[in-house]
C-alpha cells in the first residue's frame, strides 16, 4: 500500500490539458474520447472524477517530445507545459454524437482500424489521455485512436467507488463499441482494457453478444493488461459471449503489487492480471477457453516498482502490440523470439518458455 501510495503522490500539476501551440520536431496523436465523467470548470482538467449525465465526445490532440524512450511519459512540471520536452494537449474540441460516424470516416485510413483503450482504477482525465497518447504512439498504430474513460476518482482510497463508476459505464461502452461496428469506415476493432478498466469492457462485450446473438465481428480482439478480475467471473463472461466472440489477451504478472491490494480488498481471491498459468488451479479455471493466449511479464522490470503498467511501460510488451496485437494477430511462442532478440537477445526460441521475459501460453492447450 505504501508503494502504491508513493506512486499515486508522483508530482504533477493540475490542469495538464490547456492547450499550447504545436512546435517543430514533435509528433502528434490525434484521438477521439468518451468519457462518462462530469464536465469541470477548472482550466485544463476539461473531465472530473463525478459521473456525468450520460457519454460525451472529444477531438484531442496530443503533442509528443521527441527523442524520449518507448514507454516513458513527460509530463509538464507546471502548466500549461514546454511541447519541445512535455507531452502537451494542442487542441481538445467536443464532438456530437451526430459526428462520430464523421470522425470515423476522416480517421480510418486505408486500415480501416480503430484501437479502443480503456484505463483504469486511479486515473484522472488527463492521466488517461497521455496515457493512450504514449502507447499508441509508441506500439506506431496504424489505427483509429479511441479512448473510453470512465469516471475514476484518481484517489487510492477510492477503490470501491471506482469500481461502481466502472460499472455504471459499461452500457456507454457498449453503445460506443455498437456505433464503431456499425460504422462503414470501419473494418476492425482492437480494444486493449487496463486494470479495472477490464471489467466494463468484457461486460460491454458480453452485453452486445447478448443483445445480438453474439459480438460484433468487427471487434477482432480483446487486450486485457493487469486485469482486474475474478478469473471465474470472468470465465463465466467468456462463456456468455458464445463463440462467436474476439480472440482474447491476457499480460499477467505475479509482481503486480496493484493487484496484490486488490487480492487483499477481495479477501484472498487472486485477481486474473495475477494467475500463474504453470499452476494447475489456474489451468483448470481457464481450461477449454479457446482463443484466449497469455502473456507472463513476471519476468520484467519496467515503469515504477507497483509493476502495474508493463503493458505501457515495457519496450516489449509494447513492440508486442504494435507489431502483432493491433494487426489482428495471435501472438505465439515464436513471434516473441522476434522482438526479444531485437533487445539485447533475451533468450533463444528453443528456452524462450524458461529465459526470455515474456512467456507466452494458449489457456486452451494443456501446458508441458
Amino acid at each position: 500500500m505504501l508503494a502504491l501510495a508513493l506512486a499515486s503522490c508522483a508530482s504533477a500539476p493540475r490542469g495538464m490539458l490547456v492547450p499550447v501551440a504545436p512546435v517543430p520536431g514533435t509528433d502528434r496523436v490525434n484521438m477521439l474520447a468518451a468519457t462518462t465523467r462530469a464536465p469541470s470548470d477548472e482550466t485544463g482538467v476539461l473531465y472530473s472524477g463525478d459521473r456525468g449525465d450520460g457519454v460525451s465526445f472529444s477531438n484531442i490532440v496530443v503533442s509528443i517530445p521527441g527523442q524520449r524512450e518507448i514507454g516513458t511519459i513527460q509530463l509538464p512540471r507546471s502548466v500549461p507545459g514546454n511541447p519541445a520536452t512535455d507531452f502537451v494537449v494542442t487542441s481538445a474540441n467536443p464532438v456530437a454524437k451526430a459526428e462520430l460516424a464523421s470522425w470515423f470516416r476522416m480517421t480510418g485510413g486505408r486500415q480501416r482500424r480503430v484501437f479502443v483503450f480503456v484505463h483504469g482504477f486511479n486515473t484522472p482525465f488527463d492521466r488517461a489521455v497521455f496515457r493512450f497518447a504514449q502507447l499508441t504512439h509508441d506500439a506506431d498504430a496504424e489505427a483509429s485512436p479511441v479512448l473510453f474513460s470512465w469516471p475514476s476518482r484518481g484517489h487510492l482510497l477510492d477503490y470501491s467507488r471506482d469500481f461502481d463508476n466502472a460499472s455504471y459505464s459499461r452500457s456507454d461502452l457498449a453503445y460506443l463499441l455498437k456505433t464503431a461496428a456499425s460504422s462503414p469506415s470501419v473494418g476492425e476493432i482492437i480494444i486493449l482494457a487496463h486494470s479495472m478498466g477490464s471489467w466494463p469492457a468484457v461486460e460491454a462485450i458480453r452485453q452486445l453478444a447478448l443483445e445480438r446473438g453474439g459480438v460484433p465481428r468487427k471487434i477482432s480482439n480483446l487486450v486485457l493488461a493487469s486485469p482486474d478480475l475474478d478469473v471465474g467471473v470472468f470465465r463465466r463472461q467468456v462463456e456468455d459471449m458464445g463463440p462467436q466472440r474476439p480472440r482474447i489477451t491476457l499480460f499477467v504478472s505475479q509482481n503486480d503489487r496493484a493487484l496484490q491490494l486488490s487480492r487483499f480488498i477481495s479477501r484472498g481471491a487472486t485477481r486474473l492480471g495475477g494467475i500463474d498459468l504453470t499452476r494447475d488451479e489456474y489451468q483448470q479455471q481457464l481450461a477449454g477457453l479457446s482463443g484466449i493466449t497469455v502473456l507472463d511479464l513476471s519476468a520484467i522490470n519496467a515503469g515504477d516498482r507497483i509493476n502495474h503498467d508493463l503493458y505501457a511501460a515495457s519496450p516489449q510488451a509494447v513492440r508486442l502490440i504494435g507489431d502483432r496485437l493491433l494487426q489482428g494477430q495471435v501472438i505465439t511462442d515464436s513471434d516473441t523470439s522476434g522482438p526479444l532478440l531485437a533487445v539485447d537477445a533475451f533468450g533463444s526460441a528453443a528456452t524462450l518458455l524458461v529465459t526470455a521475459p515474456i512467456r507466452v501460453f494458449d489457456a486452451a492447450s494443456p501446458r508441458r
